[in-house]
């Protein structure tokens, strides 16, 4: 579906960035060791843990559809801009190969996760081989933004795992911030989201202030993206997410919602602050309890507005990036649908 500017829908820009951006990312996979191709290849949906072909879900591709997005905003060939694509869908995997395993989650995409196939080394082992693989892809790209490019995805990379490091951190300390909070959201997953949209600029020739808008347009949504994401880890439908209900509950993650509700000087928070206390995952009725008190003591509504606040802030970033009419139409489409998912 098309507007009469010729804007396409998010789920067309999606649909066509796969498949420019597909064959180019197998390309990529097939150059990794037997060993962590068929882990990777697992992890993204193309084939079951046998080897056999599979039809199976392989995310919304969002990082590097920005990529795509935002070198054709600046007046770029999307085509050139693929190596970048690649690289950040390759380091987004990694980073949820090894988030799997440090959060102990069963099942991804509604499937088995890799470390629960395959074991826990040779999970981890796969995503550092599939990093190592993204800056291989960004360096060798043929484009003069290659070397620049490739020194902004690694200290994207650092400030991503310097946001996980917060994220786990988080988990054994009694007492967290909103500030704190955020500043984690905005490294964990705000930093890749802002490198795919910066990359896109910078692959697309734009010039350093364009590359900073579209870059802050991407942390701004990032950190919307993740409010959203936050709030399906405790209300999200299974059928939807992919993963069980109340999740991030059960193993006392301190989400925004959490955060926030812990932070309200509200009964309900003060009770939350008492379930939170102790070691060892919370039972089913303890996480159930948890999402009322959250709920009651304003975290969840909390969220929801910080969502849409965030998403404003990108959206004003977007528009002061000067982005051609068709790209900005489908960036904010694009914007709309990440953080606006169904429960």
């Amino acid at each position: 579906m098309t507007t009469l500017d010729g804007a396409r829908s998010a789920l067309d820009v999606l649909a066509a960035s796969r498949d420019l951006v597909d064959p180019a990312l197998r390309a990529a996979v097939d150059t990794m060791p037997e060993s962590m191709r068929h882990i990777t290849g697992y992890h993204f949906g193309w084939w079951d843990a046998d080897g056999e072909p599979t039809a199976a879900d392989s995310g919304k591709a969002l990082r590097p559809t920005l990529v795509l997005c935002a070198a054709e905003a600046v007046g770029g060939d999307p085509a050139e801009a693929v190596p970048a694509a690649v690289a950040v869908e390759l380091v987004h995997n990694f980073s949820l190969l090894h988030d799997d395993v440090i959060d102990g989650d069963l099942t991804r995409r509604h499937r088995p996760t890799a470390w629960t196939v395959f074991g826990t080394s040779a999970a981890i082992l796969a995503g550092d081989s599939a990093l190592t693989l993204a800056m291989d892809v960004l360096a060798g790209a043929d484009h003069p933004a290659a070397e620049r490019a490739t020194r902004l995805l690694a200290a994207c990379v650092q400030e991503l795992i310097d946001g996980q490091g917060s994220d786990i951190a988080f988990e054994a300390r009694a007492e967290v911030s909103v500030a704190e909070c955020l500043r984690m959201v905005g490294s964990k997953t705000g930093a890749l989201l802002a490198a795919s949209c910066a990359l896109g600029a910078l692959f697309g020739r734009a010039d350093e202030a364009r590359v900073d808008r579209l870059g802050a347009f991407g942390r701004h949504l990032g950190v919307a993206f993740q409010s959203v994401d936050d709030l399906l880890g405790i209300w999200g439908v299974p059928e939807v997410t992919g993963k069980p209900v109340h999740s991030d509950l059960v193993s006392r993650k301190k989400s925004l919602p959490v955060v926030a509700a812990l932070a309200s000087d509200t009964g309900a928070g003060r009770d939350l602050a008492g379930l939170y206390t102790g070691d060892g995952p919370l039972s089913d009725d303890q996480a159930r309890a948890a999402a009322g008190l959250i709920e009651a003591a304003g975290g969840r509504m909390w969220t929801e507005q910080r969502a849409e606040a965030e998403l404003a802030a990108a959206l004003t970033e977007l528009a002061m990036a000067e982005p051609a009419p068709r790209s900005a139409d489908e960036l904010a489409a694009l914007a709309r649908l990440a953080t606006h998912r169904d429960h």
